[in-house]
């Protein structure tokens, strides 16, 4: 006997569901179309994307859960395919070649890639004995994952590229050692540091830490053995290596306007660039944003909003309006919402018999918990500008119907674990 789903987690997907669509109708507030029923402007559009998407989870909640396992791979595949054919044949906006064009219907198969991935991925890891510690799970693994990221990365769509690191929190659950992690993290530091200061003083910091290192290898734990040392040795000649390739990686890796917004966030361009030029939509957005206080404007007051003085204001900058009519407490309680939501899908998560479920939790927890951080951490100018959604709240018929299937698959996955004992 299945159990019902699991309505705490519909309830909040409606709540941030609701709220975002009421943001979209002021973001594009016209008092010529003001109709809620005018699905010739955008909140009209996105009011029949929200009713297509509510029908795929009725149907997901509806079908045999055991289909999404056993299909797994072949959605993987027929996902890989759209991203290549959006090589050939693909629309081009705002610099990315993302968006597969059928007459007035587009779709972004790169949404959807996301949830395809997960799906290969925990069908992978479920697999009977299969042990991530050993080297050719992990090689499989992060082939499923670097290969959908790849070809985005070819459609020059960086953001939702960046999306694929949100699969660190499942392997990491499944047993991956959290030195990956730490590496991730002293990578970027290095990167920020490289581009921020002269390369000698990273450097400098480098040995001394290293230094450090050794002595405390030395004195305190008494480990006298070469290989210790040899060690440490290492470790600071390819961070010097890494901090002296980064110049390298940052004009020939990088686009003009990926340099352009990292050199705003990090205060390394002209006051010119930052306000008027590459760093204008963030400035905007702040604008916006403060000016909203602690309880906001109101509904359909907000002044630069309503002068569009934000461009992607419905969209990736959604946030910016939610800042301005509704100020810092609305700002906040949809934080919380989203905070709710996530402590929720890592409960249920782990509460999950079928290691496929539990996997697949995972997965979603963490590809909407980069989505949500990525997003607001732009608007406020916290980081790069790299063009991400934000889950259930900015327009687009794609990345709603896409992270919509995401979340009730796993809805429809916990609705069978009992099944399982």
């Amino acid at each position: 006997m299945q159990t019902k789903i699991d309505w705490v987690t519909v309830l909040l997907y409606a709540v941030i569901l609701i709220f975002g669509w009421l943001n979209i109708y002021a973001a594009c507030y016209d008092e010529a179309h003001a109709a809620v029923f005018d699905f010739s402007t955008l909140h009209g559009k996105e009011m029949m994307w929200i009713g297509a998407s509510l029908v795929i989870a009725l149907i997901i909640t509806l079908i045999d859960p055991h289909i999404f396992s056993s299909t797994a791979y072949l959605i993987y595949f027929a996902v890989i395919g759209l991203l290549i054919l959006t090589l050939f044949i693909g629309d081009t906006t705002n610099g990315g070649t993302s968006w597969i064009k059928i007459g007035s219907f587009k779709f972004q198969a790169s949404e959807f890639a996301k949830f395809a991935t997960a799906l290969a991925l925990a069908k992978y890891m479920s697999t009977l004995d299969l042990d991530y510690k050993q080297i050719r799970t992990k090689i499989i693994a992060w082939a499923i994952i670097l290969f959908p990221a790849g070809i985005i990365i070819l459609q020059h769509d960086t953001g939702s590229a960046l999306v694929f690191a949100s699969f660190l929190l499942p392997l990491y659950r499944e047993g991956m050692s959290a030195k990956i992690l730490v590496i991730g993290l002293v990578a970027v530091v290095l990167f920020v540091l490289a581009l921020l200061m002269e390369k000698i003083w990273v450097i400098a910091i480098i040995g001394g830490l290293a230094l450090i290192a050794l002595f405390y290898l030395f004195v305190w734990l008494n480990k006298r053995t070469m290989k210790h040392y040899i060690w440490v040795t290492a470790l600071f000649l390819i961070c010097t290596a890494y901090v002296f390739s980064v110049d390298l990686a940052f004009e020939k890796v990088l686009q003009p306007h990926q340099r352009e917004r990292i050199d705003v966030l990090l205060g390394k361009a002209d006051k010119e660039t930052s306000k008027t030029g590459t760093g204008y939509n963030v400035y905007q957005s702040k604008l916006a944003i403060g000016s909203g206080g602690l309880i906001g404007k109101g509904f359909l007051n907000g002044t630069i909003t309503k002068a569009d003085f934000v461009p992607e204001q419905e969209t990736d900058f959604i946030f910016c309006t939610v800042g301005e009519e509704w100020g810092f407490v609305g700002s906040t309680l949809l934080i919380l919402a989203y905070i709710a939501l996530l402590l929720r899908l890592v409960r249920l998560a782990e509460r999950q018999y079928s290691k496929f479920s539990r996997f697949y939790g995972y997965s979603v927890a963490g590809i909407l918990f980069i989505h949500i951080l990525i997003n607001i951490g732009m608007v406020l100018g916290l980081l790069p500008v790299i063009g991400i959604p934000l889950p259930f709240f900015s327009y687009g018929g794609s990345s709603l119907m896409a992270f919509t299937i995401l979340l009730f698959i796993f809805l429809r996955q916990d609705q069978e674990r009992t099944n399982l004992i």
